[in-house]
C-alpha cells in the first residue's frame, strides 16, 4: 500500500453487509476503518449502528410479529386447556418497544464492540468521497477530516420513498424506519402499499388489535409467486384487515386532533375517512444521494442504484458496492452479508469465488408465513415455457389448528415447480406456520440440484407442516390441491 494510504479498505455504511466485509477483512490482517451516520427520518428518528435490518428492519419486524402471534394463539390456549389466558386482555405496546428498542440497543453496542476487538477504526460520522482514494468525513457538529484508502466499499442499503403526490407528505405520515420506534401504539392506521413491508407491518398491527386498512394500488407482494400472494391476501381479510384496492391516496391531512384525513377515489367516487396513523410502505431508495459518486465517476442507474459487475467492481476498479444500493441484486440481509465476505476474501485472500444469487430462501412474515426459494410460477413459466414446467401443490392443515374450529382448513398451502427434462425443483413455496424454519432447511437441497424424486423419497417427519413437501403428489391442472387425510 502506499505510504499516503491510511488504509486498505475502507467502508462506507455500517449495517448488515458493510459490517461483514469490514470484519472479515480485518480477520486477514489488513487495515480497516468503516463510516455510519445515520441520517434521522423526516420525523426525526434515529438509531444506531447496525444498518437497517437491527434498527428499522429484519429484527423488530421478526419480534413485532411475534407479539402479535402469541395474541393470536390465545385462543388456542384456551382450546387446549389453559383457563388463565386472558382473552380479552389489551396489548401494551409500550411495553413491547421498550423490550424491542432495549435488544437493539444490545446489539448496537455489539457492533462497536466488535470493530474495537477486531481493531476496525470506527467513524460516526458522513462519509464523501473527494476522489477514488480520499473520503471526507463530516461530523455531528460539522467537524471535516480527511482520510485515503487503497479501497473503498459502498455499502449504504436503502431508505423507505415517499409518494410525490402529495403535499408536505413526510411530515404527515411515517415510515418502517419511525413505526420500530414509536413510543405510543399507531392505532387505527391506514397501511399505503403492498410490498412485503406493508403487508408485514399491517399484519403485527392487526395481531395486537389495532384497526388496520391496507390500500393497494395494483398486486400483492410484486416479485413473487402470485397464487401465494393471493392465498397471503385473503387469510389476512380473513384475520380483519381490510384491504382498498385499485388505488392510492390522492390527499392526506392533518385535522384539528392531529389525526389524518385521507381522500381516495375509487371507481370515480371521492372517498375520505380519518386514521390516527398513515403508514407508507411503497419502497425503497438506494441512500447514495450526497456521496459525490457521480463526481468521482461511479455510474449508477436513474433511480441511484448503483452498477456493478459480478465481482462487486464499479465502474471505479478500486471502489466496490454491496447490499441493496446495488442495481439488480435482492435486497435482503443474509445476500448483503455472504457478498462483503466473499468480498474480502478475495481482496485480501487471494479467493476467487464469488457471491450467487440463485435459489435463496426467504421468509416473509405476514399472519400466515410465507416461505421461498427459486422460481415463482409465473418466472418459470416465461424462462422455461408452460409445457417445459410441472406444478406440484397441496393444501394442508396444521394438526394444531384443530384445537381451534376458526382456524382456516384451505389457508396453508406447498407448491414445488419441476422442470420436465431433468425433474429438478426449481420453484419451492410454503404458506404455512413457522415458514422461515421450515423453508431453510430445504435450501441446503434447492442449492445442490434437489430432483422431485429425491423430494419423494425422503421420509417426512410426522407430524409436521414440512413434510407436506416430500409428500405433494397432487398435479395442478389435474389433480385436486385438498389434503384427505392426516
Amino acid at each position: 500500500m502506499d505510504v499516503e494510504q491510511q488504509y486498505d479498505l475502507f467502508v462506507i455504511g455500517g449495517g448488515s453487509g458493510g459490517l461483514a466485509c469490514a470484519k472479515q477483512a480485518a480477520k486477514l490482517g489488513v487495515k480497516v476503518a468503516l463510516a455510519d451516520f445515520v441520517k434521522p427520518s423526516p420525523l426525526g428518528t434515529k438509531w444506531g449502528l447496525g444498518g437497517t435490518c437491527v434498527n428499522v428492519g429484519c429484527i423488530p419486524k421478526k419480534l413485532m410479529h411475534f407479539a402479535a402471534t402469541l395474541g393470536e394463539l390465545r385462543h388456542d390456549q384456551v382450546e387446549a386447556g389453559w383457563i388463565d389466558t386472558q382473552i380479552d386482555s389489551k396489548h401494551n405496546w409500550e411495553k413491547m418497544v421498550e423490550n424491542v428498542n432495549n435488544h437493539i440497543r444490545k446489539l448496537n453496542f455489539g457492533y462497536k464492540n466488535q470493530l474495537l476487538r477486531q481493531d476496525v477504526k470506527y467513524y460516526n460520522k458522513f462519509a464523501e468521497l473527494i476522489d477514488a482514494n480520499t473520503i471526507k468525513l463530516t461530523d455531528n457538529k460539522g467537524q471535516i477530516e480527511t482520510v485515503r484508502a487503497k479501497n473503498i466499499l459502498i455499502a449504504v442499503g436503502g431508505r423507505p420513498s415517499y409518494p410525490d403526490n402529495i403535499p408536505n407528505i413526510q411530515n404527515l405520515v411515517i415510515t418502517s424506519d419511525d413505526l420500530f420506534w414509536l413510543q405510543e401504539n399507531p392505532g387505527k392506521t391506514l397501511v399505503v402499499g403492498a410490498s412485503y413491508v406493508a403487508l408485514e407491518c399491517g399484519g403485527f398491527l392487526n395481531g395486537i388489535g389495532n384497526e388496520v386498512t391496507i390500500m393497494v394500488r395494483s398486486i400483492l407482494l410484486r416479485g413473487f409467486d402470485q397464487e401465494m400472494a393471493v392465498k397471503i391476501g385473503y387469510y389476512m381479510e380473513e384475520k380483519g384487515i381490510r384491504f382498498i384496492r385499485g388505488c392510492v391516496p390522492d390527499m392526506i391531512e392533518a385535522t384539528e386532533d392531529n389525526k389524518r384525513k385521507v381522500t381516495w377515489i375509487i371507481n370515480g367516487n371521492k372517498q375520505e375517512e380519518i386514521f390516527d396513523t398513515v403508514l407508507v410502505a411503497t419502497g425503497r431508495v438506494s441512500d447514495t444521494q450526497k456521496l459525490n459518486l457521480e463526481k468521482v465517476g461511479v455510474n449508477m442507474n436513474k433511480n441511484g442504484k448503483i452498477i456493478c459487475s459480478a465481482d462487486d467492481k464499479t465502474s471505479i476498479p478500486n471502489i466496490f458496492a454491496i447490499g441493496d444500493c446495488v442495481e439488480g441484486r435482492p435486497e435482503l440481509t443474509p445476500t448483503a452479508i455472504k457478498c462483503g465476505q466473499l468480498l474480502a476474501n478475495r481482496l485480501f485472500n487471494k479467493a476467487t469465488e464469488l457471491m450467487s444469487y440463485e435459489f435463496i430462501a426467504t421468509t416473509v412474515f405476514t399472519p400466515l408465513e410465507y416461505g421461498c426459494i427459486g422460481f415463482s410460477e409465473e418466472d418459470a413459466i416465461k424462462k422455461f415455457g408452460y409445457d417445459k414446467i410441472i406444478v406440484y401443490h397441496s393444501i394442508f392443515k396444521p394438526l394444531e389448528w384443530n384445537y381451534f374450529e376458526m382456524h382456516s382448513g384451505e389457508s396453508c398451502f406447498a407448491k414445488l415447480i419441476v422442470l420436465n427434462d431433468n425433474r429438478r425443483v426449481i420453484g419451492f413455496h410454503y404458506l404455512g406456520p413457522h415458514a422461515g424454519e421450515v423453508t431453510q432447511g430445504y435450501a441446503v437441497a434447492m442449492k445442490m440440484g434437489v430432483t422431485k424424486e429425491q423430494f419423494d423419497s425422503t421420509v417426512g417427519i410426522h407430524p409436521t407442516c414440512s413434510e407436506e413437501l416430500v409428500q405433494v403428489t397432487a398435479v395442478k391442472g389435474i389433480d385436486d390441491a385438498q389434503k384427505e387425510g392426516c
